[in-house]
């Protein structure tokens, strides 16, 4: 469904979140459009946050790894950073994280603080997993590389101290993309079974005409521009075209039986909103397992941008809810 955005109010932002927001406006009081332009200047600022980590083991809590896996058919190898919980035990969950940044940018050692929590709420093992980027490297790179990674974990359970059936998928925009998309690869090509997919904000359809696209254009950080430009940077040509794979873009999938239970979560008050709604209701058309939680006021990685507001802690605590019913039925 497309909607003129001139006939659709946006939604309002939750309050908190509109003061983060308008503190940022005041600094950056004009935010352009994504294009290849800016692209250089946003690597380069990865860059520079990457090089600034001095401790991964965030002062001894977690024991750290960082191998380089076989890449999928031959392809570069994948690198991979393992944290585990010090005092963790044996045959733990673990939580398999595919990092954001639209497909083009970002790095898997990067913005890890909410998840490595996590993990040590639940005495789990989190991997994350380094992709490769587009368009330098398009659709398969991404899923193909997060394959490989999964099904390296996997073969070395018992040597990294998890249990193979309790791996849940989980990653942020981009990332939660690709979480569904490895969802989709494991059902239909086989490997590691994932006890479960626990998608934040995820990029799921390529067509970026959804209403709460056009509404929420230009309102907030990740709007159609950088939406757009992810995809394209993903599919090329091909982005908008029938013959979209649906492990590119999960919205594509004509079949989403078989799948494991799912969370999704996305703001009100964001682009992604609608694609998120529409997949959801897909896999419980499918008779499938979802829970699903769209924030009021809520824009795009909210909870990352503004933590300490009310309404990060509360998205917080129902992945965490969600995880714990998860872990304790499995």
């Amino acid at each position: 469904m497309t909607v003129d955005p001139g006939t659709s109010a946006p939604v309002p932002l939750d309050a908190e979140l509109q003061l983060a927001y308008d503190a940022y406006l005041a600094e950056e009081p004009e935010l352009a459009p994504m294009s290849p332009a800016l692209l250089p200047r946003i690597r380069a600022e990865v860059d520079a946050e990457v090089a600034a980590l001095t401790d991964l083991s965030h002062g001894g809590r977690f024991i750290v790894a960082e191998p380089s896996v076989p890449g999928l058919d031959g392809a570069p190898e994948v690198p991979l950073l393992v944290c585990t919980p010090a005092g963790a035990p044996a045959a733990r969950p673990a939580l398999y994280f595919i990092h954001g940044g639209g497909f083009f940018c970002n790095d898997h050692r990067l913005g890890l603080d909410q998840l490595l929590e996590t993990a040590e709420r639940f005495g789990a093992t989190l991997v994350s997993v380094g992709y490769r980027l587009a368009p330098e490297h398009p659709y398969p790179a991404q899923i193909d590389d997060a394959y490989a990674g999964l099904r390296w974990v996997a073969g070395h359970a018992n040597a990294l101290g998890i249990d193979p059936e309790r791996i849940v998928v989980t990653g942020y925009s981009a990332g939660g993309g690709l979480g569904a998309a490895l969802a989709l690869t494991v059902r239909d090509k086989g490997g590691p079974r994932l006890l479960g997919q626990l998608l934040m904000s995820p990029m799921l359809d390529d067509r970026n005409d959804s209403a709460s696209a056009m509404q929420m254009d230009a309102i907030e950080f990740w709007d159609r521009s950088y939406n757009g430009f992810g995809w394209s940077s993903l599919l090329g040509d091909l982005r908008g075209e029938t013959e979209v794979p649906q492990y590119a873009a999960p919205a594509r999938a004509t079949d989403l039986t078989g799948l494991p239970p799912a969370f999704l979560d996305v703001g009100s008050a964001e682009c992604l909103r609608d694609e998120v709604l529409a997949y959801a209701g897909r896999i419980w058309q499918a008779g499938g397992r979802a829970e699903l939680h769209v924030w009021p006021g809520g824009i795009h990685a909210f909870d990352r941008e503004v933590p300490e507001a009310r309404i990060s802690k509360a998205a917080v605590a129902a992945r965490h809810d969600w995880l714990q019913r998860l872990l304790a039925t499995d």
